[in-house]
């Protein structure tokens, strides 16, 4: 492979000589065949920010320069394929003259203070302040690096290359810059006055020093090895040398260059798209010769790689000294390195499914075992070690919005990750219904400067919910009668177990998370209340409640779900189950106008029946009568009551009246009510009793001789009696 050679025609350029000089190195790389160098790759170190159409020596493609990184505004645009990570670090101000216009400001609010040295430690080597008389060559306008990795089409696929560029206001002299390469968030705030800076060096942080002359081209460029971390040190040997980009041949895994270079000499003014300043043209776009400085590192070709250089600071100084003065820095957060983690909950036994959503009934456990499902990215390096640790928080209301950002139980970790991939958490087992979240925390590689990463989101949680048990009632079958109990059964089912007891703090309720123990059987109560008679306004008993321990049938017979009526009427049973949350829903109690008929239980009126049979108190009458004459007091009449028609039997019943006297004619009656002809409940329809007959005496007073004595004749009175008797039950009344 040859080094390329990028041929820009330029205005005012010296032109007859650079085509010399490009002939003699043309020749110089053919004859030597060397290798592509880190200028020779996809990105243009040719002194200008423009992307050209050149191409290399060999035909190898070179779309892309600054300008095709970040936009006017500075604005970052999206990186061509294998540019993984880019800054921009605006550093010089404006101010508003007199005159209304808008020019330079020398107000720099990011310069080193003395003391500050490439060999200390970030913390507390360096210190910053502002000035208001940064010398201009000393100036930084703007710095800006890229990250690339070689592609597959590239020679030396999955190389690291770093690319730099400072512009600076002035090209005075000789000058000196220097790239700093941190893998730590190094930072410095001096709005309260001269600051230390925070963050420390890490094992493989880089330095790169250059020197260039004014007008001139590159003298030199060498890159430094930090050693250690904080405690350790800058490795005073150069690991990486090399010279202008524009005058050396390939192979060179380090180079940098001028738009002032002595070498082909392409010492012209250059334009750029974003807003910069020099002292000779004041604020515009324009940098003069030797303002804008840029190169290249192949890290890997150097043993450099495998590192993430989160954070640049570009710096100018007083010489290629590794204890030179520094004085003005750019600031940027390159993030050449980062880690996302995408955490999602699963459920343990199938990893493409979530978790139960619901609590299992019983005669399962109540548990749900699920993973932390956490899909890790890491880009800019290919291999490192971490970890990442699981947390688990819960259980909150199903309403809640928390996520688990801080605390919760911690659950073990995925140890010895090596590479991006997705990893699963230890099993975990949730024993409680309730909204649980994770919390996966990647680690990072402090050693490499791969940022650690959390993800804590609402895409981490879960929701648990308890079951809805099911709760079947049935009355005592009626109709019974008034005086009798009635009753009510319940059954429960598809209840579930209580939560575990024991595991780790922080679970809510304790033993929610990873249990020591299962639960047991829900309990809660069943409440019963009855209305009637005939009424759903009207209490008539309750509400009485059980007791429950799990699935199963309560109340019935000899249970406070029994109860004697005080009324007859008809009865409705209403039941209801308080629950036991969090794992076992209520089932509240339906209303009493909307009862099933088997709640429902008549209690009627004792019945009765009727039955008659007919019974006679036989009674009689005789008036006895004088042809002449008053009938004397105290005469007799007897009246005899015989079983027979002609007296002949014996006499079933007898009755005396004593005549009042003193009129011809006198009636007298019988008062019979100890003697009864009976009949019986089962005699058939018609039946007859009888023949009876009377025989009625008159005797007169023994002072009436006017008088005769007279008798009936035994045959003249009789009678019998037909008859029918009800024998029941009888019916209804009206």
């Amino acid at each position: 492979m040859l080094s390329r050679i990028i041929i820009k025609k330029q205005p005012g350029r010296r032109w007859l000589k650079y085509i010399a000089a490009l002939g003699l190195l043309v020749a110089t790389l053919v004859v030597a065949g060397i290798a592509l160098a880190v200028h020779d790759l996809k990105f243009q170190l040719d002194g200008d920010v423009t992307a050209s159409t050149g191409t290399s020596v060999g035909g190898h493609a070179q779309p892309y320069d600054w300008d095709s990184l970040f936009n006017a505004d500075t604005s970052k645009k999206t990186l061509p394929a294998g540019f993984t990570a880019s800054a921009f670090s605006k550093d010089f101000n404006t101010t508003v003259n007199k005159k209304g216009a808008t020019v330079f400001s020398t107000f720099d609010g990011t310069t080193f203070t003395t003391g500050s040295k490439d060999t200390l430690d970030i913390n507390p080597g360096w210190q910053c302040a502002t000035s208001n008389n940064v010398l201009s060559k000393n100036d930084i306008m703007n710095a800006y690096a890229v990250a690339y990795t070689e592609t597959a089409t590239d020679p030396d696929p999955g190389h690291q290359i770093l690319y730099f560029a400072i512009e600076r206001n002035a090209n005075t002299g000789d000058a000196n810059v220097a790239f700093w390469f941190l893998q730590d968030s190094a930072s410095c705030d001096d709005s309260a006055g001269t600051a230390t800076w925070s963050g420390h060096h890490m094992d493989g942080d880089i330095l790169i020093v250059s020197a260039f002359t004014n007008g001139g081209g590159v003298s030199g460029i060498d890159a430094y090895r930090w050693n250690g971390g904080a405690s350790g040190s800058l490795g005073t040997t150069s690991v990486a040398h090399g010279v202008d980009c524009q005058g050396t041949s390939g192979g060179d895994a380090i180079c940098a260059t001028t738009n002032g270079s002595a070498s082909p000499g392409l010492d012209a003014a250059i334009t750029t798209p974003w807003q910069t300043a020099n002292a000779t043209d004041g604020l515009g776009f324009t940098l003069q010769p030797s303002e804008f400085f840029e190169g290249g590192i192949d890290l890997t070709a150097k043993g450099l790689g495998n590192h993430c250089f989160n954070t640049f600071v570009g710096d100018t100084r007083s010489s290629q000294s590794l204890t030179a003065t520094i004085f003005d820095y750019a600031l940027g957060v390159l993030g050449e390195c980062t880690s996302t983690i995408v955490t999602t909950p699963v459920d343990s036994a199938n990893h493409l499914n979530p978790p139960a959503s619901t609590i299992p009934a019983d005669p399962n456990d109540a548990k749900v075992q699920v993973q932390d499902q956490a899909v890790l990215t890491v880009s800019g390096i290919t291999s490192f070690s971490g970890s990442i640790s699981y947390h688990l928080c819960g259980a909150t209301a199903s309403t809640s919005t928390a996520t688990c950002d801080t605390g919760g139980v911690d659950v073990g970790s995925t140890t010895g990750i090596t590479a991006s991939g997705t990893y699963y958490s230890p099993v975990v087992t949730v024993t409680a219904a309730g909204r649980y979240c994770f919390r996966a925390d990647f680690s990072g590689d402090s050693s490499l400067g791969v940022p650690p990463k959390s993800d804590h989101s609402s895409g981490e949680c879960f929701t648990v919910a308890p079951v809805q048990p099911t709760l079947s009632t049935l009355a005592i079958t009626g109709p019974v009668d008034f005086g009798q109990k009635i009753s009510d059964t319940a059954t429960i089912g598809t209840t579930a177990h209580q939560p575990g007891t024991g595991g780790p703090t922080g679970a809510t309720p304790a033993g929610s998370i990873n249990a020591t123990s299962f639960g047991g059987d829900a309990t809660g109560t069943i409440s019963l209340t009855a209305f009637g008679p005939d009424s759903c306004s009207t209490v008539a008993y309750g509400p009485v409640t059980i007791t429950i321990s799990g699935d199963g049938t309560y109340g019935g017979t000899g249970t406070a779900f029994e109860f004697t009526p005080g009324a007859p009427g008809q009865y409705v049973f209403v039941t209801s189950y308080s629950g036991d949350l969090p794992n076992t829903k209520a089932v509240a109690a339906t209303a009493c106008t909307s009862q099933p008929s088997n709640e429902k239980v008549t209690v009627r009126q004792i019945p009765t029946s009727i039955k008659t049979k007919q019974g006679f108190e036989p009674n009689d009458t005789a008036t006895v009568t004088a042809s002449a004459g008053n009938l004397a007091g105290g005469g007799t009449v007897v009246f005899s009551l015989y079983a027979s028609t002609d007296c002949s039997t014996a006499v079933l019943y007898t009755e005396t009246k004593t005549l009042t006297g003193g009129a011809p004619s006198e009636e007298v009656s019988t008062n019979n009510e100890s003697f009864d002809i009976t009949t019986a409940y089962a005699d058939a329809a018609d039946s007859t009793t009888g023949v009876y007959s009377w025989k009625v005496v008159y005797t007169p007073a023994v002072s009436d001789t006017a008088h005769l004595g007279i008798q009936s004749a035994c045959n003249a009175e009789h009678f019998n009696i037909t008859y029918t008797n009800d024998n029941g039950p009888g019916t209804a009344l009206p």
